[in-house]
């Protein structure tokens, strides 16, 4: 196993420090040749021929990761789970450091540089949390094969009879992987790294809700549903067989051994204590968990304070409209929201139109806020029933780069009674338009850049985007309804609260009834998100503060530019400048911002 001989900040240091030794030989090394232009040309070509070769290699030992934007070439198979594979792939990374650091920037373009920077830190990033050895907890009601396998089939697409014999190929090593899991889940058992017991007893829920449905009921049958036309009959009744075969004989007695082994052996392991600290290095894993989602030095302490302060202010916001409405106070607007029949669905496809009007009347208005868009479509869709129960309210799953899959805004009608219609609209916009499906998409087609450009993901870029693009319909003049805009408001302190309850449980030793009490002291969010939300950031350590950190560092951009460019701001421009290069640290953001303003100012 990847060994933990330095901590998580000196690790860090070091590999700074020698990716830095490297660049120094390089440079020191390089004769005045080296700067002429061929050279540059060669250098420029061997940078981005590693970049392919590092491509390739994702797809190749990601399978999963290749289906979901589209590459067909290795539909039949499934990753290796096992911790030779997790080593090999570390070895071979610093591999591609090594080689990654030898190559010299000088003269080639400032996308060039910044590719090998974000190359570079994702590399090293990786060494770092190899130390923390996080396949020994792969799994919780969030994250997990027993979720993500099911989840890819609607990933995949199905024209021609090869498709089908691929899907039945990886169906066939389903049990292999669910071994490999289980393997590592044991190891964790004997490194007491393990989730807490309670989020595992909804694990069984989980894999039980699959394992128990007939072959032809379950998801992994989906692509029965409907063959192309060109697919003759016999073929698709071999078809038919072969995967309800594999369904029945591999996949489901899969769930059943993993759902054994959870009862028998896993969740009795579980940890009582519901935050990170509990574990041996947890102090030192969630510094590198809040250092990984928010791209930002801050501390556990000063976020959980910035989430304080942004309690208070939005709670001033909420209170002006309150008292605009005839409200004496919060708790009151709360409770009178409770009970107005108006802000709940009847249905399940009420609901669901709901999202569908707010995204339909935002299209026409993109053009005001952007000079560049998406040519990829979007469809809203429910959480799939397997899985809603302990979900978010909505999720985006990204779509196929050539369009040929939509990108789509999942919408969890769970409970669907008691989630409030207030909360839609700014939903609605963060999850699709302008919010993830606009920025992922746009980062997916944009050309000139290496291929893994287009699929970086920080939690404090792209989930800061989409609470920032939640206020872009009030710049457009949405949120006319002053409890739709109250519920904007919410999903605001909803984002703030996170940095409050999640440093709270995981860095100040909160307990799990500590978070639910601060989210409805200060929220009138429904229970069943609220208890949801909270087994969300104890599964998932650190990952919800993204959020609110990056939408208020491009808040704060938004407003330099503002004050710098005066009326030569143009919103377009800024907005495009935000998304034309892909999902950035924001210490990276800030230094282009930072360098677009002054460019726009002549300097």
């Amino acid at each position: 196993m990847p060994g933990s001989a330095a901590p998580c900040g000196k690790l860090h240091s070091l590999m700074k420090r020698l990716l830095s030794a490297l660049l120094a030989v390089v440079f020191l090394a390089a004769a005045p040749a080296a700067f002429a232009q061929d050279s540059a040309a060669s250098r420029s070509k061997a940078l981005n021929d590693l970049f392919n070769e590092m491509w390739q290699y994702r797809l190749k030992h990601s399978p999963e990761f290749a289906s979901s934007i589209g590459d067909k070439r290795y539909n039949d198979q499934l990753s290796d789970y096992s911790v030779a594979a997790y080593n090999a792939e570390l070895s071979q990374n610093r591999q591609f450091l090594t080689e990654l650091s030898a190559i010299d920037t000088t003269g080639l373009s400032d996308q060039e540089k910044l590719s090998k920077d974000l190359m570079a830190r994702q590399l090293i990033d990786r060494q770092e949390e190899s130390e923390f050895r996080p396949w020994e907890m792969p799994v919780n009601q969030f994250n997990g094969i027993h979720l993500e396998l099911p989840q890819l089939v609607a990933q995949l697409s199905f024209k021609e009879v090869k498709d089908y014999d691929d899907y039945i190929a990886r169906l066939h090593a389903v049990p292999k992987a669910f071994r490999q899991v289980t393997d590592n889940m044991m190891t964790g058992i004997d490194d007491h790294r393990v989730p807490p017991k309670y989020l595992l007893e909804k694990v069984l829920v989980q894999v039980n809700n699959l394992d128990q449905l007939k072959p032809e009921d379950s998801p992994f049958a989906r692509p029965l549903a409907k063959f192309p036309a060109t697919i003759p009959a016999a073929e698709q009744q071999r078809i038919r067989t072969e995967v309800l075969a594999a369904i029945q004989k591999e996949v489901l007695p899969a769930y059943v051994r993993f759902g054994r082994f959870l009862q028998a052996q896993y969740i009795p392991a579980g940890r009582t204590d519901p935050g990170v600290w509990a574990l041996a290095d947890g102090d030192r894993y969630y510094a590198f968990r809040v250092r990984q989602s928010t791209t930002t030095d801050l501390t556990p302490a000063q976020i959980h304070q910035i989430g304080e302060d942004e309690v208070k202010r939005d709670e001033g916001e909420m209170l002006a409209i309150a008292t605009k409405l005839g409200f004496k106070d919060l708790a009151a607007m709360r409770a009178a929201m409770l009970n107005n029949p108006k802000l709940y669905a009847q249905s399940k496809e009420q609901f669901l139109n709901a999202y569908r009007g707010y995204l339909d009347q935002m299209r026409p208005k993109l053009p005001q806020l952007f000079g560049r868009l998406p040519k990829a479509p979007l469809v809203v869709e429910p959480v799939p029933a397997f899985m809603e129960k302990d979900q978010a309210p909505a999720y985006y799953e990204h779509g196929t780069p050539d369009g040929s899959r939509p990108g789509m805004v999942f919408v969890n009608t769970y409970d669907f009674q008691h989630r409030s219609l207030a909360n839609v609209e700014s939903v609605a916009y963060h999850e699709g338009l302008p919010g993830h499906h606009l920025q992922i998409s746009i980062s997916q087609e944009l050309t000139g850049l290496p291929e893994f450009r287009k699929y970086l993901h920080y939690t404090a870029y792209t989930e800061g985007w989409g609470l920032y693009a939640e206020r872009l319909g009030k710049d457009v003049g949405f949120y006319q309804d002053p409890y739709s805009d109250y519920g904007r408001l919410e999903a605001d302190i909803f984002r703030a609260i996170r940095l409050v309850v999640d440093t709270g449980v995981h860095s100040q030793h909160w307990t799990r009834q500590q978070m639910v009490d601060y989210f409805h002291a200060h929220s009138g969010l429904d229970d069943a998100t609220v208890q949801a939300e909270v087994d969300r950031y104890i599964a998932w350590p650190a990952q919800a503060l993204g959020y609110k950190m990056g939408q208020l560092k491009i808040l704060e951009l938004r407003a330099k530019a503002q004050k710098a460019l005066g009326p030569k701001f143009d919103i377009r421009a800024f907005h495009d400048e935000v998304l034309d290069s892909g999902a950035l640290p924001l210490d990276v953001l800030q230094d282009r911002v930072d360098a677009w303003i002054a460019q726009q100012q002549g300097k």
